[in-house]
């Protein structure tokens, strides 16, 4: 397994696509030899010297203790990286949907942790072990950490980072529900968290069968008229950014805070909860006889 590599940069940069490839060697998907970084950092584009949140030191950290912590059991590590990575590297949308910062971060800061999380087990049909290079250079539902960042984000509840954690325990989850638009609508968001940790929805194939209804029923119904949501002040979210200077490192073992936005409004959630769970119960679900 590769370590970190020998130039691992102080702060985050901007590293463009086209950049990204020459990098991607057979050697760093196969997770048998890392760059050494010096040559990735002549190509990068620096971000501004002057704010504190470019610095790479509390990433580092946070995915060395992810690895130790986790080692027994590696996809277990998004739930608890998920709202940290959040709360360490505050960003607007904007700046978020970036893919430039991604690719820098999982390429020349945290390579080791993309091998660790994501480098597939070996198989009768494919027993070479093989890192997916989407996962260092990929859409924003694939990419190692945008997909964290973006899960905490969407799934967050004001500044309360437990559905985060729940929607990351659920791999099936994540890469069925995070790529479409209607998650980012917080009273779905959070009628979704409820249908999960109520134990209604729980296999791959409901989470899928029920992601793809709701879906089909948003062509038709608007879910802001059955669960309406407030504006968000963006002003706290402004706040919350600027303070990143002086926050100090995310406890490790209990969960951080977010931005100080009040929580999607509860009637709406609950709306949205009992309509869905109408909804689950004639979705197409693949097996669901031999599953009761």
């Amino acid at each position: 397994m590769i370590t970190a590599p020998t130039h691992v940069p102080e702060r985050l940069a901007l590293l463009a696509a086209s950049d990204v490839d020459p990098f991607l060697t057979e050697a760093l998907l196969k997770a048998e030899q890392v760059h050494g970084g010096i040559d990735l950092a002549k190509v990068v584009e620096p971000l501004p010297e002057d704010d504190a949140r470019w610095s790479v030191e509390p990433i580092r950290s946070l995915v060395e203790d992810a690895m130790f912590a986790f080692r027994g059991d590696r996809t277990r590590a998004d739930a608890w990286l998920a709202p940290r990575l959040h709360a360490t590297l505050r960003l607007t949308r904007r700046e978020a949907a970036d893919k430039r910062l991604w690719n820098h971060l999982a390429l020349a800061v945290a390579p080791d942790y993309v091998a660790w999380r994501h480098l597939s087990e070996p198989k009768a049909d494919r027993p070479e072990r093989r890192i997916p290079a989407e996962r260092f250079r990929g859409p924003a539902d694939r990419q190692c950490f945008s997909r964290l960042w973006w899960a905490a984000e969407l799934f967050r509840n004001g500044s309360d980072y437990e559905p985060v954690v729940i929607a990351c325990g659920n791999q099936d989850l994540i890469h069925s529900v995070l790529k479409k638009e209607m998650i980012d609508h917080r009273p779905t968001a959070q009628a979704l968290i409820r249908l999960l940790n109520s134990g209604l929805v729980t296999t791959g194939r409901q989470v899928d069968g029920l992601s793809v209804a709701i879906n089909a029923a948003g062509a038709t119904l608007v879910y802001d008229v059955l669960g309406p949501d407030e504006p968000r002040d963006p002003a706290r979210l402004r706040d919350w950014i600027a303070a990143a200077e002086s926050a100090p490192p995310v406890d490790r073992h209990n969960l951080p805070e977010g931005p100080d936005e009040d929580p999607a409004p509860e009637d709406s959630v609950v709306a949205l909860t009992e309509y869905f769970a109408e909804l689950f119960e004639t979705a197409p679900i693949r097996g669901r006889k031999s599953e009761g």
